[in-house]
Order: C-alpha cells, then structure tokens, then sequence
C-alpha cells in the first residue's frame, strides 16, 4: 500500500498508462498525498477499476481512455482536463510497452510501436503539458525510462533505444523548461514484480536476484514513493536526473 509522503493537496496530476502495474501505484500514491488524478490508458475497463479505487479511498480521480503515440489524443485529454480542474500541475509520463526479439527476426512494425508509445508517448505528452505549465509557472514532469536504456539488453534493441531517447529527451526538456520554473526528472527502475515478471519462472527470478545486491526485485509502490517526490515541493531544485530504482543493479 502507498504511504502518504509529501503534500499535494490541489495538484491535477496526469498519469499515462494508468491502468494496472507502476502506472497504477503512481496513481495510487500521487492520490493518498492529495493530488486529483486523470488516469490514462487505453483500456477504458481497467482505468475505471482504478478510478473506483482512488475514489473509494477518498481520492478523487477521472479516467480518461486515450492512445498516447497520437498528439491530438492527449492533446484533447490536457485541454479537457483545463476545462474541469483549471490547470495540470503534474504529468508522469509513464506508458510502455515492449515487443522483444533479436535484430535479425524484428519486425518493422515492433520497432515503430515501441518507439512510438515509450518515446514519441513522451513527446506528446510533454508537447501537450507545456504551454499551460508555462502559463502557471509552474510544473512537474516525470518520466519512467528504464535501467535497460542504460545497460542494454539483448533482444531489446527497440525497448533500450526508446529508454534511453527518454533520458536525453528529459535532459532537453529540463534545460528548455528550467526558466518557467518546470522540472523534468526520469526515473528507471530495474526489475519489478509487475504481470511481466510474474510470468517468469522461479530459475529465472532467481538469477534477477543475484544480480541485485539487495538480493529482491522491487516494487511498483517502490518506484512511486520516488515519483510523488519528485512531484513535490521538496524537489523544486532538482531537474534533468534519471534516477534508478533498482536495488542497485546499474550503478552508474
């Protein structure tokens, strides 16, 4: 369960890939410390899971279904969520997906959705966030890489591309945004226990262990209690990081 950390009573936050794994502990956690949520995704059944959720716990929160390697799809979501809370104080760019194979058997089209959903995703989103962030003078933006855009991967030549285009393009923004009072930070955590790893047999979450030197895999509400930080106040003089939360399996 998240614990409540920082205050974030009255901030609109919006959170992509919303409805199950990291993005749903974000939106969980960014919720329990005040923040009035829109919850992103594109299955519009499993976001609404999470809404009644939020709600129940005396959150507030909207679902919103939206595809976000499309710009006039979440640019439409920004500007109805202007129109409902009045402003956008958060954005937690946090949509991904991964389509896994050697160079040689990769499909064109596995390249191009990775890139499009985990990088352009990204770009639209913050594209989308800007302009009313710059008119209150104030903002957050955080976006989940992954310790793969640091590392590589075999198999995954799409995936740690897209990652690691998400640290530079946070690097960029950071600088772009500083001036408006905005800070871009990333966060990349490692080895996660999410449906994807929980398809892994036992040998295999064995060998992720012992290359962890905290000897587990992490938890989503592990990498939310980073993101409602750096969502804060408190994080006002930090932007252009990528920070890794992954037991210290990359140390960089």
């Amino acid at each position: 369960m998240p614990v409540k950390c920082c205050n974030l009573t009255d901030k609109v936050a919006i959170v992509t890939g919303a409805s199950r794994g990291i993005g749903e502990a974000i939106a969980k956690q960014l919720s329990s410390c005040g923040a009035k949520i829109i919850l992103i995704a594109r299955n519009s059944d499993q976001l609404v899971a999470v809404k009644e959720t939020i709600i129940s716990n005396g959150g507030i929160a909207e679902s919103m279904a939206g595809d976000v390697s499309n710009l006039n799809s979440i640019s439409e979501i920004v500007t109805n969520t202007i129109d409902k809370w009045g402003q956008i104080d958060i954005l937690v760019n946090n949509a991904g997906i991964a389509r896994d194979n050697i160079i040689m058997r990769m499909k064109e089209d596995d390249w191009d959705s990775v890139m499009n959903i985990n990088l352009k995703g990204c770009f639209n989103g913050i594209k989308s966030v800007a302009r009313p962030m710059i008119k209150n003078k104030a903002g957050r933006i955080i976006n989940i890489t992954s310790v793969i855009g640091q590392i590589g991967n075999a198999g995954q030549s799409n995936y740690a591309a897209s990652k690691a285009g998400i640290m530079g393009l946070t690097k960029s923004m950071a600088k772009e945004l500083g001036s408006r009072n905005i800070t871009v930070n990333a966060v990349a955590p490692g080895y996660i226990t999410t449906d994807m790893t929980n398809e892994l047999n036992d040998e295999v979450k064995e060998q992720l262990k012992s290359s962890i030197p905290l000897g587990r895999l992490g938890t989503p509400d592990d990498v939310a209690n980073l993101v409602c930080f750096l969502a804060s106040d408190e994080a006002g003089y930090i932007t252009g990081q990528t920070f890794n939360v992954d037991g210290g399996m990359v140390m960089i």
